[in-house]
C-alpha cells in the first residue's frame, strides 16, 4: 500500500468539496465494498465527489503522484473495474441527483445514480428509458457498456437514448458530448465503457411508460425444459415489441406462490412484462401457460418501478459472482440442448443461466452507428455463477467455463462488456468487432497514455 504523505492529502482536501477517504479511516472498509464480493482491492485514495468539478483535481492528484486511477458509479461491475490497488477511486456515490424536464422528456443524470434512482425519477411523470433489471446497478457502468432490460424491445439499447454527456478528459479539461460536439468521443462512449473520459452527467430521452405494466413469472418443472423452450423461441418470432420474455433456469427459490416442495427444485421460468394496455397483455401472454404443466404463476398489473426491483432479492451484494456471456441470432437446437445440459448441473443454489430477449427496436440500429454495434443480436445469454465462499470459487467457475464453452458453436460473434469478467481481456477485441479499430483511434486522441485502463480496455 503506497501510503500519501500528509501534506499531498491536505492539499487534495482543500481543492475537493467531496469526501476524501484513505486507509485507516474508520469508514474505509465500507466504502470500498463493491457488489462483487470476489473483487478485494485496497485504493491509496478514494475521492467521494460532491460536484463535476472535484473530478479534474483527482486526475490530477493520480498523475502527479504516479497512481492509476479507477472509476466507481454503482460499483456493480462484475469485473470490479470500480476499485484498483494502491490508487485514487473516483467515487460518485454521492453523485445521484436526477432532473427530469418532463415536456421536453429529458433526464439529467449524475455518474453515481442506480437504477432505483433514475427509474423513481423519471416514473413520476410517467416516463423511463431501456434499463437493466436490478435497480441497484450504476446508471453509468450500464449506459457506457450498451445497456439493455425489459424496454429493449420497444425502446433499444440504452445507449439509444443518449442524447449528450458532460465529461472531464485524461488532461482534466471538461466537455460535452453529442452528435454535435465532440461526436467522435459521443460515438465511442455509447459502448466503449469508461476507456476515454470519465461522465460526470447523462441527457436520456425518455418515452412514456405506465405508471402500471403487466409482468411476472410462470414457473414450469426442469424436466419440460426441452419443451418450453421450443415453444418459447417460436412464440417470441411473432411477438409485438410491447411484450418481452425472458428464460430463467435455476433451483426455485422459495417464491411464495410455488408449493414448498418444489422450492429447491431445478425450474424453468418465463419472465414476462407487457407494456401495453393490460387487458390486451393478458391475453397476448395466454399462450404461455400453455407451454407446460406450470408448477406456479405469478403475474398481473403492477408498477413499473416495483417491477425494476423484483428480482433484487437474488441479486443482493456481498455474493460471489462470475458470469460468462453469449450473444444469439437465433436459438439452435444445440444451444437449447446445452442450457438443459448445464442446469442440470448447476453447482449451487444461486447460480443461474438467463436468456435476455432484445429483438426489435436494437436491430434497427447500424452496427457502426456507436460503438456498441452487436445490431444482429436477438438474445444475450448469461451464465450467472453465484455463491458465498471463497472455497467454491474453482467449483463455480469451472461450470460457468464449461457451459459457455459448450454453448459457443451455436452463438453469434461478439460479447456484452457489461457481462464480461476480469479475466476476459482476450475478448476485447472480439466484443468490437468491426468497431474496434476506430475505437483504438477515439482512445489514441483523447487517452493516449492509457491513464483510464480500469475497464475492458482499448489501448491506442
Amino acid at each position: 500500500m503506497k501510503i500519501q504523505s500528509n501534506e499531498k492529502i491536505k492539499n487534495l482536501k482543500d481543492k475537493v468539496k467531496g469526501q476524501i477517504v484513505l486507509p485507516g479511516d474508520p469508514n474505509y472498509n465500507d466504502v470500498r465494498e463493491i457488489w462483487n464480493a470476489m473483487i478485494d482491492r485496497r485504493p491509496a485514495v478514494i475521492v467521494q465527489c460532491a460536484e463535476a468539478d472535484d473530478v479534474p483535481h483527482a486526475i490530477a492528484y493520480a498523475r502527479d503522484n504516479g497512481l492509476e486511477i479507477s472509476i466507481r458509479g454503482g460499483g456493480h461491475n462484475i469485473a470490479g473495474s470500480a476499485l484498483c490497488n494502491n490508487g485514487v477511486v473516483i467515487d460518485f456515490s454521492s453523485m445521484r441527483a436526477v432532473k427530469v424536464v418532463a415536456q421536453k422528456r429529458r433526464a439529467y443524470v449524475e455518474p453515481g445514480a442506480t437504477l432505483g434512482d433514475f427509474d423513481k425519477a423519471v416514473q413520476a411523470h410517467g416516463l423511463a428509458t431501456p434499463v437493466g433489471i436490478n435497480s441497484t446497478t450504476g446508471i453509468a457502468g450500464l449506459t457506457l457498456g450498451g445497456g439493455f432490460g425489459w424496454l429493449t424491445r420497444k425502446y433499444g439499447m440504452t445507449v439509444d437514448s443518449l442524447i449528450s454527456a458532460a465529461m472531464v478528459t485524461a488532461d482534466g479539461r471538461k466537455i460535452q458530448v453529442s452528435e454535435d460536439e465532440n461526436p467522435d468521443l459521443f460515438w465511442a462512449i455509447r459502448g466503449g465503457g469508461g476507456n476515454f473520459g470519465i461522465v460526470t452527467e447523462f441527457e436520456f430521452a425518455l418515452h412514456p411508460v405506465g405508471p402500471e405494466i403487466l409482468a411476472g413469472l410462470i414457473v414450469f418443472p426442469v424436466d419440460q425444459a426441452k419443451q418450453v423452450l421450443e415453444n418459447y423461441r417460436e412464440f417470441v418470432k411473432s411477438a409485438p415489441e410491447e411484450l418481452s420474455i425472458w428464460v430463467v433456469l435455476r433451483k426455485a427459490p422459495p417464491l411464495p406462490f410455488l408449493p414448498v416442495h418444489v422450492h429447491g427444485k431445478e425450474v424453468v421460468v418465463l419472465a414476462i412484462f407487457y407494456a401495453g394496455d393490460i387487458a390486451e397483455g393478458e391475453k397476448l401472454i395466454d399462450p404461455l401457460r400453455r407451454f407446460g404443466n406450470a408448477y406456479g404463476e405469478h403475474v398481473g398489473a403492477q408498477p413499473y418501478v416495483q417491477w425494476q426491483q423484483a428480482f433484487d432479492p437474488l441479486l443482493t451484494p456481498g455474493a460471489r459472482n462470475y458470469w460468462k456471456s453469449h450473444n444469439f441470432i437465433e436459438l439452435r437446437d444445440g444451444a437449447l440442448d446445452s442450457i438443459i445440459e448445464f442446469v442440470g448441473k448447476i453447482p449451487f443454489p444461486q447460480c443461474e443461466i438467463f436468456l435476455g430477449l432484445i429483438a426489435g427496436a436494437a436491430n434497427r440500429v447500424s452496427s457502426n452507428a456507436m460503438a456498441y454495434g452487436h445490431r444482429d443480436a436477438k438474445f444475450v445469454l448469461n451464465v450467472h455463477g453465484r455463491w458465498d465462499e471463497a472455497a467454491q470459487d474453482e467449483t463455480g467457475m469451472a461450470w460457468a467455463r464449461a457451459f459457455f464453452k459448450a454453448s459457443a458453436p451455436y452463438a453469434s460473434a461478439g460479447a456484452y462488456v457489461n457481462f464480461m469478467t476480469e479475466d476476459e481481456g482476450d475478448r476485447v477485441a472480439a466484443a468490437y468487432g468491426v468497431n474496434y479499430a476506430r475505437l483504438k483511434q477515439v482512445k489514441k486522441k483523447y487517452d493516449p497514455k492509457n491513464i483510464f485502463h480500469n475497464n475492458q480496455n482499448i489501448t491506442a
